[in-house]
């Protein structure tokens, strides 16, 4: 019996997914499954089991059970406040206290702590979910923290458009639009290829101050359009809008109202 084909990369594909290969990696390896059966298998068979988790393990709480959860809480909580009185059959004494009181002083606050604590599990229990995956704004503050490292910034470090946009040819499937915004006080400082949710992307780099300034920019599904939106995550703002067919996603640590104010000076520009 013939061993079952193999390739030396096919480990790569799930390393991928997770995110933990740098853009020139993830674009090498983008281009290699193109060609390897095998490697493409793999990550359909990666995505369509993550895609069967992310959508069957997680259901929202129904109103009923969220209603007997939270009302088991509160009958626990009100129970360590009730007075204390043996159950039927414990030995009482005169007087002084005996040792059946105390015992069950002793056994049933620890036991109402006890089931306190056992329905605040309980309920914790019923609302955790699954962890999810990351969402957009995200992985683009992922992948500008990645550039952030020495020597991932640019590709092509150039503040003239007319050497960074043809740098892209060949390089990926489409023309990224390439704007000299300098006048407005977000110079271009050049561009890299980079990789956002499966596919290779553009990724502009302009600055403003000390502030590194990233646009991610990829075709848009057609009809695409809209008012810019903001985010922010992990300390750092994000703004996105769809222009001329194309999605485009800037991040930086720079001051929010900067942010957007490079947004539309961006779709003002011609």
């Amino acid at each position: 019996m013939n061993a079952a084909p193999e390739c030396d990369k096919v480990l790569l594909v799930q390393a991928e997914l997770d995110g933990e290969l740098d853009a020139a990696e993830a674009a090498a390896l983008a281009a290699h499954r193109a060609q390897c059966p095998i490697c493409e298998a793999a990550a359909a068979e990666l995505t369509h089991a993550r895609a069967l988790i992310s959508e069957g393990l997680y259901q929202a709480m129904p109103e009923d059970v969220r209603g007997r959860v939270m009302a088991q809480i509160a009958a626990a909580q009100a129970s360590r406040h009730a007075p204390d009185s043996p159950p039927l059959g414990l030995p009482r004494s005169r007087g002084r206290e005996g040792w059946g009181l105390a015992l069950w002083r002793r056994w049933g606050s620890s036991a109402t702590g006890f089931g306190l604590g056992a329905a605040c599990a309980a309920a914790l229990a019923v609302l955790m979910v699954v962890p999810r995956t990351p969402d957009f704004a995200e992985q683009i503050v992922a992948g500008h923290i990645r550039a952030l490292q020495p020597g991932h910034l640019e590709d092509v470090p150039s503040s003239d458009r007319h050497t960074v946009k043809p740098w892209f040819d060949g390089r990926i499937d489409f023309a990224p639009p390439v704007k000299d915004l300098a006048a407005q006080r977000f110079p271009l400082r050049g561009g890299r290829l980079d990789y956002v949710a499966g596919r290779p992307v553009a990724a502009l780099v302009y600055q403003r101050d000390k502030h590194v300034i990233d646009l991610f920019v990829w075709p848009a599904a057609a009809g695409a359009a809209g008012p810019a939106q903001t985010a922010e995550r992990q300390g750092y703002n994000v703004v996105h809008w769809a222009q001329d067919g194309m999605m485009l996603w800037a991040v930086s640590d720079l001051e929010a109202g900067q942010l957007r104010e490079f947004a539309e000076d961006w779709r003002r520009s011609p």
